[in-house]
């Protein structure tokens, strides 16, 4: 027996490879099959099927491309109302696979069709269990995600009830030896509090998982709906996509127009500029906001663009395009995409630079607007007079921004404040709008710890 986990950063989603004598299972496949073809190939091995834990909400997978490519089914709760062809994978089922048996367990929770798998060898001792979104390392999923997505809703009370369920009554009672391989690790908006590992074990939960703990059935749901992060607008279609399934990822990119004119771009769509914020805070084009490839570039795409918004995609090169483009892709917005355009633009416009002794010596000059988490800002904030707008909020809400002063746009890292910058730019016209980037680290937050 071998697991071979796939780990994606940028969205902290964890898929994985059961081999066994020469056969292969995949269990929640991300968008781009190559990783799982090659190491089918690298280990002379084929892939004999597909499991889903759950229509996902972070990401977009590939599971019917893969299904159809290789001809192989794919193995889901019936619960999911799937409209592929697939085969139904629920409690008592089983999967042989070489001389391993894959068995499901339905564990609503994160979802009313969520499943986890445990894995048993040919004397029927269980070695591991892979549990989507129900256990992560040091968390379970939240329960909010389904009450407007899915073939099933339901409401964040009676999926966390159903949590507090499915845990005590099945994960909790499994042999604490088992290996537990979750879907996502820390940096994922599924949980509130995952662990930067991206495996545990039973017992290790048992003993650390704040959720596992001894508590009533009420003060387990207060505490998963206590603090949970916020949604980014993508989640609802992405579960709509992997109950559908995904088209093939090449065939889906090779659709999108490529354009080295940054002229031929039709007025009045918006642009999403992938450069890095200095090189775009320098010179941009109209209608632009900036997303920077580097750093959580589907989150915060997903977050401020909607599902069906147009938007034309700028990069500097074309290997860096291509890259934008797969992972656009993965929360499949790919479809959204006017064209690519490669190119380098030193203007016409421009965010300007803020004079940093000036701010210090008088805030108060200043509109503050802190786009972090409102969790975030109720822990401490650096400016007494700063305006709370999240991110992810910011494009509705830029009504709300005084115009009279200069405005500077903070988070905590420099992550979120460029593209907020960026967004701010784009509508606000008679105030100048500056980022104060990295520098938010000189100024103490004003009351408790600055998150």
């Amino acid at each position: 027996m071998e697991i071979k986990q796939f780990y994606d950063k940028a969205l902290a989603h964890a898929s994985y490879a059961v081999l066994s004598n020469g056969e292969i299972i995949l269990i929640d496949p991300g968008r781009d099959p190559k990783p799982y073809c090659d190491f089918a190939e690298c280990r002379v091995a084929r892939i004999v099927g597909i499991i889903e834990t759950h229509p996902h909400a972070d990401f977009v997978s590939s599971h019917k491309e893969i299904s159809d490519t290789m001809g192989c089914p794919v193995y889901v709760s019936k619960l999911v109302g799937a409209e592929y062809h697939h085969k139904p994978f629920d409690e008592g089922d089983k999967i042989k696979l070489g001389k391993l048996t894959l068995r499901a367990i339905n564990t609503p929770g994160h979802s009313p069709d969520s499943i986890c798998v445990v894995v048993s060898d040919e004397e029927g001792k269980e070695h591991a269990i892979f549990t989507g979104d129900t256990l992560f390392v040091g968390d379970v999923g939240r329960p909010d995600l389904r009450e407007e997505a899915g073939s099933i809703t339901a409401q964040r009370e009676e999926l966390a009830r159903e949590m507090f369920r499915s845990t005590r009554e099945k994960l909790m009672l499994l042999p604490s030896h088992l290996a537990v391989y979750p879907a996502h690790g820390a940096g994922s908006l599924c949980g509130k509090s995952l662990s930067t590992d991206t495996s545990s074990t039973i017992y290790r939960e048992l003993r650390e998982n704040y959720a596992l703990q001894k508590m009533t059935e009420d003060e387990f749901v207060d505490l998963l709906l206590q603090d949970q992060p916020y949604v980014p607008k993508y989640f609802p279609s992405s579960v709509a996509i992997n109950r559908v399934g995904a088209r093939s990822l090449d065939e889906a990119l090779s659709e999108i127009p490529h354009l080295l004119d940054a002229g031929q771009v039709e007025t009045g769509v918006l642009i999403v500029d992938s450069r890095p914020a200095d090189v775009f805070a320098r010179g941009y084009l109209k209608n632009s906001i900036n997303i920077p490839l580097k750093g959580r570039f589907e989150t915060y795409l997903g977050s401020v663009i909607a599902p069906g918004e147009r938007f034309y995609l700028l990069a500097a090169a074309a290997d860096e395009g291509e890259s934008a483009l797969r992972r656009i892709a993965k929360i499949g917005y790919e479809t959204q995409v006017a064209a690519m355009v490669i190119a380098d633009p030193q203007g016409p416009l421009s965010l300007k630079s803020l004079d940093e002794e000036q701010f210090e010596r008088n805030p108060d000059a200043f509109t503050i607007v802190d786009v972090r988490r409102e969790s975030e800002y109720a822990q401490g904030r650096p400016f007494h007079n700063s305006i709370n707008i999240p991110l992810h909020t910011l494009r509705e809400r830029l009504n709300e921004i005084p115009r009279s002063k200069p405005i500077v746009v903070h988070c905590r890292t420099n992550n979120r404040a460029p593209v907020a910058a960026s967004i701010i730019a784009l509508k606000v016209k008679r105030a100048p709008v500056h980022n104060l980037g990295e520098s938010v680290s000189k100024f103490r937050p004003v009351e408790g710890a600055f998150a």
